[in-house]
């Protein structure tokens, strides 16, 4: 019976296919670079396991929650035997599999105003993965990016697609963006889905509309929006940590569906206040408040 024979890890020959669309010196550069990452569910494990196996070495990630059987459809750390087990965790473990040099600092509270500047500390960029409903929280983080000069990304996954939104410090803000200062939840949860899609591709081949409840605060969901949520958002710290070409920022966002194989782009100026957003509002509106097209 043969014996396996132990495989030391070496980073230069782990990472090395990366090499060609990344020079030397870049995949040194990305070694270096720290990623905060709040939210290990829906889209936060993908985006933890792809940045790690492109070489990112240094990450500040949080979590509170466990998994759950309802998780097994689309969550990257979710499977039978990991039910009831914390998601910072079992993410960590799976990431140190892929680089058993990682440097991890785990925040398994949460984030929160208490350890803002904890979760921050030292990072180069912020990747967005809050549960969707996780408002206070996100708008949070987002104001303290902007303070501390952190870009800030976020990958939602809508339907069987990603809607894609990219925050410069030195460009509009996530709340002049979504403008929910003043609202009540409800409105604000309104506000953040328009903002987060305006072209709403996803819209139109929902089936079974009684899935979603927001007074319940759940909704259905796909691996594949989730799985295209990590490549997006891969390449998209990719190209701001290495200042790899344009990326455009909000009040630009971006969608891609696949079910429909299109790909919109949409210019919001005034965010939230933009007269096209309005109209979209007042559809989306009912909606939540259970009374369906």
């Amino acid at each position: 019976m043969s014996i396996a024979t132990p495989i030391t890890f070496d980073y230069d020959r782990a990472f090395s296919r990366n090499v060609g669309w990344v020079t030397l010196a870049e995949q040194d550069r990305l070694r270096k670079s720290r990623v905060a990452i709040a939210g290990l569910g829906g889209v936060g494990g993908g985006h933890l396991l792809t940045l790690a196996r492109l070489g990112i070495s240094q990450f500040t990630i949080s979590d509170f929650d466990e998994f759950d059987v309802h998780n097994l459809n689309r969550q990257a750390g979710a499977f039978v035997s990991t039910m009831g087990q914390s998601k910072l965790d079992t993410l960590a473990n799976m990431a140190r599999d892929v680089n058993p040099e990682l440097d991890l600092r785990l925040l398994p509270e949460g984030v929160h105003a208490g350890n803002i500047d904890e979760f921050l500390r030292d990072v180069d960029i912020y990747v967005d993965s809050l549960d969707f409903f996780a408002l206070p929280a996100r708008r949070l983080v987002f104001a303290k990016c902007r303070e501390m000069g952190i870009p800030a990304l976020t990958a939602a996954p809508l339907g069987m697609g990603v809607a894609f939104l990219y925050f410069r410090p030195d460009g509009m803000s996530f709340e002049d963006y979504f403008k929910v200062e003043g609202f009540d939840q409800q409105e604000q949860y309104a506000r953040f889905i328009a903002g987060l899609s305006p072209a709403m591709l996803n819209r139109n081949y929902l089936v079974a509309p009684e899935a979603v409840n927001f007074q319940e605060k759940r909704g259905p969901s796909t691996i594949m929006a989730c799985d295209l949520c990590s490549g997006v958002m891969g390449t998209s710290v990719l190209k701001v940590l290495l200042n790899r070409g344009e990326i455009r920022a909000a009040p630009w966002g971006m969608q891609f569906d696949s079910y429909h194989q299109k790909l919109k782009f949409t210019w919001r100026p005034f965010g939230n206040s933009n007269p096209l957003q309005r109209l979209l509002l007042q559809f989306i509106r009912p909606i939540l408040r259970g009374k369906l097209p």
